[in-house]
């Protein structure tokens, strides 16, 4: 360790300045003057030296782990300077968020084998650092993460069938994944963000088969919007042709010879009373209506 080399140092080093110091001053000899004062400066510089490992600065983002001869304190040093034995020492574990990418064959409800690229985003639980460093070690993520990261990424799809890895079914199956890992890695000190999934390869025949059914679908229900459109209109003609058929009974019902006979005699009575000049001749019958000839 650091700290302890560098109190030989200062012990070594102080031991020979004080022998060469003691030495030039019975013999007078200048070689002995050189010595000491390296002896001196060296002496200065381990001992500063040895002082600063009592002190250890953790970065943001991380924790460390005081490990001392074996004993490992359950207490973590949070970020920045912080006070230390100095005989220990101290491993600084990430707590910030990391990524995990896996490509994989993933089994499909139909037995079909599905290409899957899928992330998992992940931090290590700061208040569990220090168990996880004693029972797995700085390698938690290659010895725990990894492992059940494919076990529960497989038995997940294998419940689904393939086209669900194609369509909106994912973003389920992607919950159901996050969850299933969680559950797993979280009493082991690892924390599960979200586990999106990158890109799915389905065998050509089947992805051109989804393809197509999506297609139909999507048809089907075009023509469904036709269709209540079109009745739509339909229906909308319908009341308009019923609301004119009404409309003309109504004015036939109210329309009679004698109304005729006194709208007609009105119409003379105004065209009689008219200044313009006209020739006015009256129809046949007793009941013939004018006709109305301009001059002009």
């Amino acid at each position: 360790m650091l700290f302890i080399f560098f109190i030989i140092v200062v012990i070594v080093a102080f031991i020979t300045w004080k022998n060469a110091s003691r030495k030039f001053k019975t013999e007078g000899n200048k070689v002995y003057q050189g010595s000491a004062g390296i002896a001196q400066i060296v002496t200065v510089v381990a001992f500063i030296l040895s002082i600063t490992q009592i002190f250890t600065v953790i970065p943001a983002g991380n924790v460390g782990v005081v490990d001392f001869l074996g004993n490992v304190s359950e207490n973590t040093l949070k970020a920045g300077v912080n006070f230390v034995n100095p005989l220990a020492r101290v491993i600084k574990m990430s707590i910030k968020t990391q990524e995990i990418k896996e490509r994989m064959e993933v089994p499909s409800k139909e037995g079909l084998a599905v290409g899957l690229e899928i992330s998992a985003l992940f931090h290590l639980n700061p208040d569990k650092a220090a168990e996880v460093y004693k029972t797995v070690g700085e390698n938690y993520v290659g010895i725990i993460l990894e492992p059940q990261f494919r076990s529960v990424t497989r038995g997940v799809t294998a419940g689904y069938e393939a086209k669900a890895l194609y369509t909106s079914e994912r973003e389920i199956l992607g919950q159901q994944i996050t969850a299933g890992l969680q559950n797993l890695v979280a009493p082991r000190g690892i924390t599960i963000e979200v586990t999106p999934l990158r890109q799915v390869v389905l065998p050509a025949g089947l992805t051109a088969a989804i393809e197509e059914k999506l297609r139909a679908e999507q048809e089907s229900q075009r023509m469904q919007w036709v269709l209540t459109k079109e009745k739509q209109e339909a229906d909308r003609k319908a009341i308009e042709a019923q609301g004119i058929s009404n409309f003309q009974k109504i004015v036939a019902q109210g329309i009679s010879d004698p109304l005729l006979r006194w709208k007609g005699i009105e119409a003379t009575i105004k065209i009689a009373e008219s200044q313009n000049s006209k020739i006015v001749i009256i129809g046949s019958g007793k009941d013939g209506l004018p006709i109305i000839l301009d001059t002009k």
